[in-house]
């Protein structure tokens, strides 16, 4: 099969690999109709080399149709049309039953005391094959994948993966009261769906903060009250304060994460580890890695008093600075993680109709042949020609 694979910093490529098989008698095979990249697949673009070895297969927001089942899938068949979580969660341990998919102790990395094993994305998360490919090997046949409905284009579907509950999680752990204010730190495809989720849900004002112009104008179009990143953070703090009579808004989401702008030398030091050798840079990541703060310090100032801030952004520094004093005197909740995929699935799926009030149908900016993925992520990683959503077709 043809199949995005990672070579190293801004190196992927289409090649051809071995087909994946059955393992386990509850494993599927899927053909996979589209692939969504994610923001987080340009961390293993520019940052994460360290964790990945030549040959990887990226990608963790597939939705496709079921090729071939295990000799104990009894919940689906061939032909089915599946979406499928990036969680690998088993659905059954205790954490699963707690709603806590990202942390499912049935595929927990504990190699590395992380949480749970996620599709194409390092050793960290398991270093599982990766669905940006034609076909994929799923685990927990019976109980992962989502069924849909045949019929409408994989546009309405295929965020399910991901961007969909990712963006409904940061808007639940936003916990804004009705009528609420909210400011959203980033415009790409999870924070310009978390604007769409906290309007459809009874936000007051939603405030959209971005320094990509084309991203702005989007989500103004979307209602969202849009102000320039490229303002001093001083001026974004008076100007969120002068639109909430002086307090900031009740709760902030910090959707942006490790490769905020600004912060020099936390990015000069991720620019140097991700040079080293993996045998160096893996255990200076893990014990004094820096993160750029810059979105997450912005989030502190901008909520108000005994607010909430609410990180769906990925962040990696095990030794990053937080402004404690800051979050303390405030009274700042915070709270953060990975999106726990099923936890949130019968929320979304009675909103996927073709009312379309969250604007999923013309979600994304781009389409794209899988044999094009290289110059979509450089495209990506560049934010060139208005680029916020892109679904790869093998």
């Amino acid at each position: 099969m043809r199949a995005l694979t990672w070579h190293g910093k801004r190196d992927v490529r289409v090649e051809t690999v071995p087909d994946p098989r059955l393992v386990e008698p509850d494993d599927l095979i899927v053909r996979i109709t589209s692939s969504g990249i994610c923001g987080s697949d340009l961390h293993l673009y520019e940052l994460l080399g360290p964790y990945l070895d030549p040959g990887d297969i990226l990608g963790h927001e597939p939705m496709g149709v079921v090729e071939y089942t295990g000799s104990e899938v009894h919940a689906l068949k061939p032909g089915d049309r599946v979406v499928i979580p990036f969680n690998v969660s088993c659905r059954a341990c205790p954490m699963c039953d707690r709603g806590l998919h990202s942390q499912c102790e049935t595929t927990q990395v504990r190699e590395h005391g992380t949480g749970a094993s996620l599709f194409g994305y390092t050793k960290l998360y398991g270093q599982v094959p990766g669905g940006q490919a034609e076909l994929l090997r799923v685990p927990f046949g019976n109980r992962l994948p989502i069924k849909v409905p045949d019929g409408p284009p994989d546009d309405r579907y295929v965020y399910l993966s991901d961007v969909l509950p990712t963006a409904w999680q940061a808007v639940e752990y936003a916990d804004l009261p009705e009528g609420g204010t909210l400011t959203v730190l980033g415009l790409g495809p999870i924070g310009d769906m978390a604007t769409r989720i906290a309007q459809h849900r009874g936000a007051g004002l939603v405030i959209g903060i971005d320094p990509v112009a084309e991203r702005l104008t989007r989500a103004t179009a979307h209602g969202v009250t849009c102000l320039d990143a490229g303002r001093d953070g001083a001026e974004l703090t008076e100007a969120v304060r002068e639109l909430t009579e002086g307090r900031g808004t009740d709760a902030v989401i910090d959707a942006v994460g490790m490769e905020a702008h600004g912060a020099p030398f936390a990015k000069a030091a991720q620019w140097v580890t991700a040079l080293l050798p993996d045998s160096v840079a893996q255990p200076l990541m893990e014990r004094a890695g820096v993160d750029r703060l810059t979105a997450l310090h912005l989030a502190m100032e901008l909520v108000r008093r005994g607010g909430t801030v609410s990180v769906s952004g990925v962040y990696g520094g095990a030794a990053s600075p937080m402004p404690l004093l800051t979050m303390f005197d405030k009274q700042i909740q915070l709270r953060m993680g990975q999106a726990n995929v099923w936890r949130w699935v019968d929320d979304i799926l009675p909103l996927l109709t073709d009312a379309d009030p969250l604007g999923v149908d013309s979600f994304k900016t781009h389409d794209m042949p899988l044999e094009e993925a290289p110059k979509a992520y450089a495209m990506f990683q560049a934010k060139e020609d208005g680029m916020v959503k892109t679904l790869l077709h093998p």
